[in-house]
C-alpha cells in the first residue's frame, strides 16, 4: 500500500462526490453569509469616503490602499494558496502532526518580505508623492507600510483554518470584523474632517485581525493534534524513521510525512507570481488611472468597479470553500468528482453573481449616483465591467483547479499574461478614455485568464463550463434581474422605485426558481 495506509480509507469514506459537494456547500453557504454582509460593509466604507471626501481625496486613498494590497500580495509569496495546498494533502494522508512545522516553513519569508516592502514604501513615498503631485500621498504611503506584515500574517492564518475546512474564521475575522472596523474608523474620519488619518483608518483594523487570525488558527490545531500513541513511542513510517533529512515522495512529501522548504517554495512562489499578477489585475487599474489620468478618474474607476468587488466576494465564497475539495479530489485521482464539483460550483456562481451584475447594469445610472454627484461619468465604466464579470462567472473555476493540479508554472503564464493585456490595454486607452480604458482592459485581463486554464486542462480533466446547471442558473437570472427590470424600467422610467420593485420581486422568483432546481443545481446540503 506504500508509506501511507490511511488513503484507501480517506477515499473510501470522504472522497465521494456526494459528499464533497455537501461539504463544499456547507462552508459555500456560511462564506456567502459573510459575504454578503462584507460586500455591504466594504461597499459603505467606499460611499462614505466618497460622499465625506472631494474625489481628489478619495482617489488618493484608493491608489494608496491598492499599492498597499499589492505589496502585500507580493510580500505574502504565494505562501496561502501553499498552504491550502499542502496542509490538505497532510490531513488526507493522515499527516496532521506535520502542520505546525509547516507554518514554520512557510511564515518566516512572507513576514520578512512584508517588512522589507514595509520600508521600501516609506523610502519611496516622496517620488510616488511627486508623480501623483500631492504631498498627502507621501503620509498615506509611510502610514499604510506599518500594516503590510499583518495583512500577510491575516492571509497566511485565514488559509490554514481553510485547508480545515473551517470557514467560520474567514467569514468573523475578514468578510465581517474587519470591513465593520474600517467602516467604523472611516466614518469617525469623516465626521472630525481629518482627511490625513483616512490611511491609518483603513489599514488599523488589519492590526487586530492578524491576532485574531492567529489565535483561531491556534486553537484549532489544538483539537486537531493527533492522539499521543501508547507509552509515548514517535511514528515510524514505512520508509524509515522520519528524519528531517528523509527523501521527498512523488506527490512532493517528504517520507515522515513532512513538507520540505524546497518542495513548499517550489509550489508557492510561482503562485505569489500569479497571486501579484491577479492583484495588479484588481488594482493596477486604480495606480495606472491615477497616474495617466488624475486622481479623480481613479475615483471614479474605483467607485465603478465597486460592483465587481461586490461580485468577487461571492466568487470568493465559493472558491474558499471548493478549494480543499478539489486538491483533495485531485490528490486521490477523482476526476468524476472534480468535473461534478466544477459543473455545480460554476452554476453556484452564476447563481449568486449574475443577479448583481445584470441589476447593475440596468441600473447603472441610479447605482452610480450612490457615490454623489461627481460620479455620473462611471456609468459607462460599470456597464463595461458588469458585462466582462457575467462572461467570467459563467467560465467558471477552471484557474482554481489548474493550481491545485499543481501547475503553478502554467497558472504563473497564465496570470502573467492576464496582466500583460489590462497593462498594455490600459496604457493605450486609459490616457483617453481615463476610466472607461481602464474597465475595457480589465475586462481583457479577466477573458484571457479564465479561457487559458479550460484548455490547458483538456488533456487531465475535460471540463465544460456550460453544462445543463449553468443554463439553468443563468436562464434564472436573466429572467428575474434582466428582463422583469427592463419591463419595470420601460413602465415607470428609471427611478428608484423601479429598482426596488425589481430587485425585491427579482430576489423572491430568483429564490423560488433556484430552491426548484435545487437537485439540478448540486444545491443539496446532504448527500
Amino acid at each position: 500500500m506504500g508509506p501511507y495506509p490511511l488513503v484507501a480509507h480517506v477515499t473510501a469514506t470522504e472522497d465521494r462526490a456526494g459528499a464533497g459537494l455537501s461539504r463544499v456547500l456547507r462552508g459555500g453557504v456560511l462564506n456567502m453569509a459573510g459575504a454578503a454582509v462584507g460586500a455591504g460593509l466594504n461597499l459603505a466604507v467606499i460611499v462614505t469616503i466618497t460622499r465625506a471626501f472631494s474625489p481628489e481625496t478619495a482617489g488618493l486613498l484608493f491608489s494608496a490602499t491598492s499599492v498597499f494590497l499589492i505589496a502585500a500580495t507580493v510580500a505574502g509569496a504565494g505562501a496561502p494558496d501553499g498552504l491550502v495546498y499542502f496542509i490538505t494533502r497532510l490531513r488526507v494522508l493522515g499527516r496532521a502532526e506535520s502542520v505546525r512545522r509547516l507554518l514554520r516553513v512557510a511564515m518566516g519569508p512572507p513576514v520578512a518580505a512584508a517588512g522589507l516592502l514595509g520600508v521600501l514604501m516609506v523610502l519611496f513615498a516622496e517620488p510616488v508623492a511627486r508623480a501623483l503631485a500631492t504631498e498627502d500621498a507621501e503620509t498615506y504611503l509611510r502610514l499604510l507600510a506599518a500594516f503590510v506584515p499583518f495583512a500577510v500574517m491575516v492571509d497566511s492564518a485565514l488559509a490554514a483554518t481553510r485547508a480545515h475546512h473551517d470557514m467560520t474564521a474567514t467569514v468573523l475575522v475578514d468578510k465581517v470584523g474587519r470591513p465593520l472596523a474600517q467602516l467604523a474608523l472611516v466614518a469617525a474620519v469623516a465626521l472630525s474632517g481629518s482627511a490625513g488619518l483616512l490611511a491609518l483608518a483603513w489599514a488599523g483594523p488589519y492590526l487586530p485581525a492578524g491576532v485574531l487570525a492567529w489565535f483561531w488558527l491556534g486553537r484549532l490545531l489544538t483539537r486537531a493534534a493527533p492522539a499521543p500513541r501508547r507509552g509515548g513511542a514517535p511514528a515510524v513510517t514505512e520508509a524509515g524513521t522520519g528524519t528531517d533529512a528523509a527523501p521527498d515522495t512523488p506527490d512532493g512529501l517528504r517520507s515522515d510525512g513532512s513538507v520540505s522548504p524546497r518542495v513548499f517554495w517550489s509550489f508557492a512562489l510561482p503562485r505569489a507570481v500569479a497571486g501579484v499578477a491577479q492583484m495588479g489585475v484588481q488594482r493596477g487599474g486604480v495606480v495606472l488611472v491615477a497616474l495617466l489620468s488624475g486622481l479623480s478618474g481613479a475615483a471614479v474607476f474605483t467607485a465603478a468597479t465597486r460592483v465587481m468587488v461586490l461580485g468577487q466576494f461571492g466568487n470568493q465564497a465559493v472558491l474558499s470553500a471548493a478549494q480543499p475539495q478539489f486538491a483533495e479530489q485531485l490528490a486521490t485521482g477523482d476526476h468524476t468528482g472534480v468535473r461534478s464539483l466544477y459543473q455545480a460550483g460554476t452554476a453556484w456562481l452564476v447563481c449568486l453573481t449574475w443577479p448583481l451584475y445584470l441589476s447593475a447594469l440596468v441600473f447603472a445610472p441610479q447605482v452610480m449616483s450612490l457615490f454623489g454627484p461627481g460620479y455620473a461619468a462611471g456609468v459607462t465604466v460599470l456597464v463595461v465591467v458588469c458585462s466582462g464579470q457575467l462572461v467570467g462567472s459563467a467560465l467558471g473555476m477552471g484557474d482554481l483547479i489548474l493550481a491545485m493540479t499543481g501547475r503553478s508554472t502554467l497558472n504563473l503564464v497564465n496570470n502573467v499574461l492576464a496582466l500583460a493585456a489590462n497593462v498594455l490595454v490600459c496604457v493605450a486607452l486609459a490616457p483617453a478614455l481615463g476610466a472607461t480604458g481602464a474597465a475595457v482592459a480589465l475586462v481583457a485581463s479577466v477573458v484571457v485568464r479564465k479561457v487559458l486554464p479550460l484548455l490547458q486542462l483538456r488533456k487531465r480533466v475535460v471540463l465544460h463550463p456550460f453544462g445543463d446547471a449553468v443554463m439553468l442558473a443563468a436562464g434564472s437570472a436573466v429572467i428575474w434581474f434582466a428582463a422583469l427590470p427592463l419591463l419595470t424600467v420601460g413602465l415607470l422610467g428609471q427611478v428608484p422605485v423601479a429598482l426596488a420593485v425589481s430587485i425585491a420581486v427579482g430576489a423572491v422568483g430568483h429564490l423560488a426558481t433556484v430552491w426548484r432546481l435545487r437537485g439540478h443545481l448540486g444545491l443539496r446540503l446532504r448527500s
